[in-house]
C-alpha cells in the first residue's frame, strides 16, 4: 500500500525571515498581542504555523521583534529629533512627528508602542512587560535629555526633568489614543500646539 510521504516541517524553501516579519508587525500594530492569533499571523505571513515557531521560537519573541523593527524604522520621530541643538527642539520634533505618523493613513493609526498591552490576560504578562519597559526607556531618554537641559541653562532653575518627561511621555500617548479614536493629524497638531505651550519658561 503506497503512503503519502511525511509533510515536511518547519521553514517552507525560500522562507524570508525579514519579510514574514515585516508582514507581522502590522497585524500586531493592528490587533495588539492578544487580538493577534497565530493564525492571523500565519495567514499574513504566509508561512505555516509550525514555520513560524521554528523561525522565531514563540509569539512572543515574534512580537518582540516586531517591536524592534518598528522602533528601527527611519519615519519614528524620536531617534533623530533627540539630535535636536535644544531640548525644546527635540520634544516639538517628537510630538510633531508623532502626530503626523500617528495619522498616516498609510498604516494602522497610533504607536504600537506607546498604547500596546495596557491589560492583559495574567499568561501574557510577560509581553505587556516587554512594552512596559520601552515605554521606561523612551521616558528615560527624555529625563535625560531634559536634565542636561537643565544644566545648560535652558530650562528654568527648579525644573524637574523627570515630570517633565513624564508629561510629555504622557502626551504622547494621548495622541496615540486620539489617533486610535478617528483624530486626524490637523486635530492631533492642535494637542501638539497646547503641549508646547507648557514648556517652562524662566
Amino acid at each position: 500500500m503506497k503512503t503519502d510521504p511525511p509533510r515536511p516541517r518547519g521553514r517552507p524553501r525560500g522562507f524570508d525571515r525579514d519579510a514574514a516579519l515585516d508582514r507581522a508587525l502590522p497585524v500586531f500594530w493592528r490587533q495588539g498581542y492578544e487580538g493577534a492569533s497565530i493564525a492571523d499571523l500565519t495567514a499574513a505571513m504566509g508561512i505555516t504555523t509550525p514555520s513560524l515557531y521554528g523561525a522565531f521560537g514563540s509569539k512572543e519573541q515574534l512580537y518582540r521583534e516586531a517591536l524592534d523593527r518598528y522602533r528601527a524604522d527611519p519615519q519614528r520621530a524620536a531617534p533623530w529629533a533627540m539630535t535636536a541643538p535644544t531640548a525644546r527642539e527635540a520634544i516639538r520634533l517628537i510630538l510633531e512627528g508623532s502626530a503626523r505618523d500617528f495619522s498616516d493613513p498609510a498604516h494602522p493609526p497610533g504607536c504600537m508602542v506607546s498604547t500596546a498591552v495596557l491589560t492583559c490576560a495574567p499568561e501574557n504578562r510577560p509581553a505587556a512587560a516587554v512594552v512596559t519597559e520601552r515605554r521606561g526607556a523612551s521616558v528615560g531618554r527624555l529625563r535625560a535629555r531634559f536634565a542636561r537641559a537643565l544644566e545648560e541653562g535652558e530650562l528654568p532653575p527648579g525644573t524637574d526633568p523627570d515630570e517633565l518627561a513624564r508629561f510629555y511621555g504622557a502626551i504622547i500617548q494621548g495622541l496615540s489614543v486620539q489617533a486610535l479614536d478617528g483624530a486626524g493629524r490637523d486635530e492631533l497638531m492642535k494637542i501638539v500646539r497646547r503641549a508646547m505651550a507648557a514648556w517652562p519658561t524662566a
